[in-house]
């Protein structure tokens, strides 16, 4: 004869405290769990005892979540926002059954979940760069400091704010983060940019790198892209752009890449590595070994023509540079085409690194490629 487990009862506010105080405090990703926990406490669910609960019940919550706006974004919840919701439930449920005893199943497990997104593609521009570094450098140099090493580490905001000085060797060019995302330490080298960067704000033995707490950090950077005018851009994008760019180098492999960024599904970092179509173009163009890496130098850049009472004048949206006025189009785009091999040239025999060429829009008549050879 089968024996009945009795059920004890608990309302689902109340195992959502108790998995808060005793399984989300544990984890990394704490403060994620807190924020979703307290959005499913203010649901139709919370106040109904857990074996109750149907998964007609699930289903509506999650149809309601996909409808709902924002009052922060003022757009509609994501369905990630909505999967990783349900996960939660899921989880707490499992755990419930098991050792709580306050329910006999799990209702999440056959509800279906919203489909998951492609992934952000959002790249900056480097006119967006060049903006936003002088915005943050009038603010706070400290700021500036964080943005450098964000585009040139792929180091998340997390770990770029818990940074200390003790964990960084400027002269071995390596900043150690005991303990990231993941679970697992990492060594994450740093570029010259990254520890030029560092030198300047003042290094120092031992301590924090920066002052800025997550939510002050977060506030500022909102306050600098609405001072900006710009628009859709997530600090997390940052981390994109940078991993993007190591792939762009053309020097390292996928592992490579994933060392210094962390990730441990290469499945993840292939959503990562969206090449602009304009860094391909001279790749597609080279037949031979040699001409590859010397066309990898001199790479064409998207410029806009400008006409303006008789004159032609060329400029590069990527470049700090105008050409001088010109009679036609014809001498224009000669013009700019010596520039930009000026330009170049100089930036190799220098050992700089110029902005990659950026996205333009196809079929705008006013936006030519310049070849710099």
């Amino acid at each position: 004869m089968a024996i009945r487990q009795r059920i004890r009862k608990m309302a689902l506010s109340k195992a959502l405290d108790k998995y808060c105080r005793t399984i989300s405090v544990q984890k990394r990703g704490y403060l994620q769990e807190f924020y979703r926990i307290n959005v499913l406490k203010r649901s139709s669910l919370a106040e109904k005892y857990m074996d109750e609960i149907t998964s007609v019940d699930i289903a509506s919550y999650r149809d309601a979540r996909l409808g709902t706006v924002s009052e922060r974004t003022g757009r509609t919840v994501s369905a990630n926002t909505v999967r990783l919701e349900l996960a939660l439930l899921s989880a707490l449920y499992n755990l419930a059954r098991i050792e709580w005893g306050t329910c006999t199943h799990n209702p999440v497990e056959h509800v279906r979940k919203p489909q998951a997104s492609s992934g952000r593609t959002r790249r900056l521009t480097s006119v967006e760069e060049r903006r936003i570094r002088r915005s943050l450098l009038a603010r706070n140099a400290e700021l500036a400091v964080i943005f450098t090493l964000a585009i040139e580490t792929a180091m998340r905001q997390g770990e770029i704010l818990s940074l200390r000085w003790e964990h960084v060797d400027l002269n071995l060019g390596i900043a150690h983060l005991p303990m990231t995302k993941n679970g697992t330490a990492r060594d994450v080298p740093l570029s010259f940019k990254a520890r030029q960067a560092l030198r300047e704000s003042g290094a120092a033995l031992s301590g924090p790198v920066f002052s800025y707490t997550s939510n002050g950090f977060k506030s500022a950077w909102r306050v600098t892209l609405a001072g900006l005018g710009i628009e859709d851009l997530h600090f997390h994008d940052l981390r994109h752009e940078a991993v993007s760019r190591l792939f762009e180098l053309g020097t390292l492999n996928v592992m490579e890449v994933a060392a210094i960024s962390g990730h441990k599904s290469l499945n993840m970092l292939k959503r990562y590595t969206h090449l602009r179509a304009t860094q391909l173009v001279s790749k597609l163009d080279v037949r031979r070994r040699q001409a590859q890496k010397f066309a990898a130098l001199f790479v064409p850049y998207p410029a806009e023509f400008c006409e303006e009472n008789g004159a032609v004048t060329v400029h590069f949206a990527d470049l700090d540079h105008l050409t001088l006025p010109a009679a036609s189009r014809e001498e224009a785009l000669f013009r700019a085409s010596t520039d930009l091999l000026r330009i170049q040239a100089r930036a190799a025999c220098a050992g700089k690194r110029l902005p990659p060429p950026g996205a333009v829009q196809a079929n705008d008549t006013r936006w030519i490629l310049i070849q710099p050879l």
